[in-house]
């Protein structure tokens, strides 16, 4: 009987899981990390009105409110006077321009309410109304230029329309599907309206791309916020929602990032062990779960003064660089073990003098070899079985694999971006003083992305370990030690370009990619040759 209950309780609770891991989150369609602004104008004779609309995601939000209030919670009245101190400092970056003058807005009217985001956490929703007087017209139009300055730099929708203009977003409260992956981006309207209103023409908008290595559209799972959000008084929910993080951990870990090819790329490199395999998967998974503890700590104690979506670039552009590194000292060892003097001997003496040589062989079978001398007179020689295998090995190229220090290195720095998702349940537990929780359910959620890894690491493993047993690709496995050094330095090559893109360098990331790319061909080739001639000389 108590079997058949526990039988039914645990079809229940997996019932239960499977419909919430269906059912949509409320979270901000557009990313947790988005501020979304829209500017809708209007004239008519000598007067402009400005609607302006601000939409702010889960984590905004959250620093907004922490910044405002100790406990991070606002009160209706609460809100209200932080929209008001809001609206002082956005009319001053929302620039008009009419005939050559400046037009400053009047406010009339500011709004604030929230609705809830994922894992219980609160979204913002402001809209301020102005309007701004005109210089006289001395024709039957108008040159006008508007620019909405406000939060320069961060993710999201915007936009900038004039009436009788519409815009597909009802004022930022429905996104299109259709348009989530490339969210519009438009600050400026600069043309000429007519005195009833009708822009009679317009110049094409400036539109400001989005910071790279930033979730911009991406729609992250956050059902695991909501779960948590739902507490700990019933303790079959709590397993659930601990099998959960381990399941969406574990899909989360099939997106894109997290290091996958360079965690492949380096067990085929190290010719590692399944056990090494392993020790890497944890590694990159430990440097992922830090990622979030170390951000999510930043934002509490920057508050309002830190952009959590501009670390992406950094850590891009860091990462990249350790890789690179990495990538090149792996390159210039593997250069190194097929230079054919790389280990010989050079002797300031000539060989070519008469000497006498005593060989004393055993009786051993004919290849069991007893240390030998050789009389040279001035000097002699000794050698033994492991000197021979010594040389043995450096006659075979790509026979000194890869360190695996640097491969877990180089593993780390790929995925050490924090997951936004997770990065909401850290918040959302700290938001409901339940950090504790918070912290087990993102180790749950790691667990179930190390275990992902693990198993992609022992699958590269156990692949590796075949062609290494078939004779048909002895020179896949000769050469794959310096293949794989190449790949990881042009990865980290890669990456250098586009955290230099991100940090806004004019210069185009493929021209970035290829200069690192010289640079690390240049270090790599030019050791190996001063090693060479240094032993020659």
């Amino acid at each position: 009987m108590k079997s058949s209950c526990f039988r039914l309780r645990a079809i229940a609770l997996a019932t239960i899981g499977f419909f919430l891991m269906a059912l949509p989150a409320a979270a901000h369609p557009l990313g947790n990390f988005t501020i979304n602004h829209l500017s809708k104008l209007a004239f008519k004779d000598d007067r402009a009105t400005l609607r302006y609309v601000l939409d702010m995601a889960e984590i905004p939000t959250y620093q907004a409110m922490r910044a405002a209030t100790p406990d991070g919670k606002m009160t209706q009245a609460q809100l209200d006077t932080w929209a008001g101190a809001q609206a002082q400092l956005l009319l001053p970056e929302l620039h008009l321009n009419s005939g050559g003058a400046q037009v400053p807005f009047v406010l009339e009217g500011v709004k604030a309410s929230t609705r809830p985001g994922a894992g219980g956490l609160p979204l913002i929703y402001l809209t301020l109304d102005a309007h701004a007087a005109l210089p006289p017209a001395h024709a039957t139009d108008r040159a006008i230029a508007y620019d909405d300055q406000t939060f320069p730099g961060r993710l999201g929708w915007h936009d900038v329309v004039v009436a009788p203009q519409t815009e597909p977003t009802h004022e930022l409260l429905a996104y299109p599907n259709a348009l989530l992956g490339s969210p519009r981006s438009i600050t400026t309207f600069d043309g000429t309206v007519a005195l009833d209103g009708h822009v009679i023409a317009s110049v094409a908008p400036a539109t400001n791309a989005a910071p790279a290595g930033g979730p911009v559209s991406a729609v992250r799972s956050n059902q695991l916020s909501d779960m948590l959000a739902r507490g700990t008084s019933d303790w079959g929910f709590v397993l659930l929602t601990f099998l959960v993080a381990i399941a969406l951990g574990a899909l989360h870990a099939l997106e894109p990032g997290h290091g996958k090819t360079l965690l492949a790329i380096s067990l085929v490199g190290a010719r590692a062990t399944i056990k090494q395999a392993a020790i890497l998967a944890a590694a990159l998974t430990i440097a992922h779960t830090i990622g979030v503890l170390a951000l999510g700590v930043a934002i509490n104690i920057f508050k309002g003064y830190f952009v959590p979506e501009a670390i992406y670039p950094w850590i891009t552009l860091l990462s990249g660089i350790v890789i690179a590194i990495i990538g090149a000292r792996a390159v210039q060892r593997q250069i190194q073990e097929r230079q054919p003097l790389a280990h010989t001997h050079a002797h300031g003496h000539s060989h070519t003098h008469p000497h006498d040589h005593v060989h004393v062989h055993a009786t051993a079978a004919p290849h069991d070899h007893e240390p030998h001398s050789h009389d040279q007179g001035a000097h002699g020689h000794s050698h033994d079985h492991d000197d021979l295998e010594h040389a043995r090995s450096h006659a075979i190229p790509g026979n000194a694999p890869l360190t695996f220090g640097g491969t877990v290195w180089a593993a780390m720095s790929g995925g050490v971006a924090p997951c936004p998702a997770a990065l909401v349940v850290l918040l959302a537990a700290i938001a409901l003083n339940q950090v504790a929780y918070g912290i087990f359910v993102i180790v749950a959620f790691s667990v179930g992305l190390a275990t992902t890894l693990t198993a992609l690491g022992i699958a590269v493993v156990r692949g590796a370990g075949w062609l290494q047993g078939r004779p048909q690709f002895e020179r896949f496995v000769r050469y794959g030690p310096l293949a794989s050094a190449i790949v990881i330095a042009t990865i980290g090559a890669v990456m250098v370009g586009q955290g230099f893109a991100a940090q806004g360098v004019t210069v185009s990331p493929l021209a970035i990619t290829a200069l690192t790319a010289l640079a690390i061909a240049g270090y790599a080739f030019s050791h190996p040759f001063a090693h060479r001639q240094a032993e020659v000389a």
